[in-house]
């Protein structure tokens, strides 16, 4: 195939950023645009759940949808995947030899999981208490390995760099404290956070509960060791302690592994890739610094913010503005002011729930103080965000 095709304006990806956005662009039949998406698979995932089903309580399959179900109507979808930009053409390349031109683009193509980065773990992830809830495939390993879990290490790591949801690694281990208490093997059982940062969370305000729930649920907390290798015949994981640099290995009997993370290839290799291979955008108005017909938002995106799908939430309008003003000769006056929230599951029937900014200052939503661990938000995370997603923000509504 080497056919060439146009569209007004081209989006990358068919997650979370690119369906919003797409949604949000062609939502009035006032305003008739010509709107395509590049998403190679047919599958869509609600990813927050799975720290839930990791903790058997959600299902996966809850989470999956197909992808031509999420497609808006007046989008073409372009199943295949991005290949090579090519920006100073105005022009993508696909993996099929198609070359896609475009007026103007929209990258949101989300982040890599690099599970070969780390020795030992794409082979032991799913055996003898190796597990983790960062693929579709992998999340039922992690109740599988708690549920059998009779004593012993539970181990849980955050490495260093970008992360979807950097409160993502803690969660599923104050539910697996939970778990093991319900099964009545927690008085035999050592939890141990082996985190690459500094401490439990950077927002003071949320740091401090944390704390509270760590040393309540008598959590070990090693801070600055990042999980270099697994070694699975000896059930032990090694650790470089960031500071000292010295080897740490820590025995375990229960695993799980935040993977490694960062840029698509397709993108750190391409121009429009700063030097660490994010998409390099303004961090106010999201328009890439040195090609004025595109932009990004999401994962893939080097704001300097959490890579969360509530980030996306408030990132998407910015973006649709900016690129309608765009179209127009206007100024770009729409301004995102780096506004995540990571709702941070403390166990079973509580959650706090962190809304901050650029700043790294609260930017909260609901007349409560939200740093308080609440079932009320427990609530709002296990049956009305999922609903939100599904109806609200996939169909340009919010």
């Amino acid at each position: 195939m080497s056919d060439t095709i146009h569209h007004q304006v081209v989006i990358v990806g068919g997650g979370t950023a690119g369906i919003t956005v797409a949604a949000q662009l062609t939502r009035s039949w006032l305003h008739r645009r010509d709107v395509a998406v590049i998403e190679p698979s047919d599958k869509h995932y609600y990813q927050p759940l799975w720290t839930l089903v990791g903790a058997g309580l959600a299902k996966k399959e809850s989470t999956e949808r197909a992808e031509a179900s999420v497609i808006p109507r007046r989008v073409t979808w372009i199943q295949d995947a991005v290949a090579e930009f090519l920006p100073e053409q105005n022009a993508i390349r696909t993996r099929d030899g198609r070359t896609v031109t475009y007026d103007w683009l929209i990258v949101g193509a989300g982040l890599q999981i690099n599970w070969d980065k780390i020795p030992g773990l794409k082979e032991s992830i799913g055996k003898n208490g190796v597990c983790s809830n960062y693929s579709y495939a992998t999340v039922d390993s992690t109740w599988e390995a708690i549920r059998n879990f009779r004593g012993g290490n539970a181990v849980f790591t955050n490495p260093s760099g970008a992360v979807k949801c950097g409160g993502a690694p803690q969660k599923i281990m104050y539910l697996a404290d939970d778990r093991l208490r319900e099964a009545g093997v927690r008085d035999k059982s050592k939890i141990i956070y082996a985190s690459a940062l500094p401490n439990i969370f950077a927002i003071e305000r949320y740091k401090a509960t944390l704390e509270r729930v760590v040393a309540r649920k008598q959590i070990e907390c090693r801070f600055r060791h990042e999980l270099i290798e697994i070694r699975p015949d000896a059930k032990e994981a090694d650790f470089k302690n960031l500071d000292t640099q010295e080897t740490v290995t820590i025995p375990y009997d229960l695993l799980h592994v935040t993977p490694p993370m960062g840029p698509p290839s397709f993108i750190a290799n391409s121009p429009l890739a700063d030097k660490h291979g994010w998409i390099d955008v303004d961090k106010d108005t999201l328009r890439h610094i040195r090609f004025a017909n595109v932009f990004a938002l999401g994962d893939c995106s080097n704001l300097p913010t959490s890579k969360t799908g509530a980030a996306i939430r408030k990132q998407a309008p910015i973006v649709v503005r900016n690129v309608l003003a765009a179209m127009q000769g206007q100024p770009l006056t729409a301004k995102y002011d780096g506004y995540t929230s990571c709702p941070l599951v403390t166990g079973i029937g509580k959650l706090v729930l962190a809304e901050f900014n650029y700043k790294k200052e609260p930017d909260e939503t609901f007349p409560v103080d939200q740093s308080k661990e609440r079932w009320s938000m427990w609530i709002l995370k296990r049956y009305l965000l999922p609903l939100f997603y599904w109806y609200g923000m996939l169909k340009g509504r919010m």
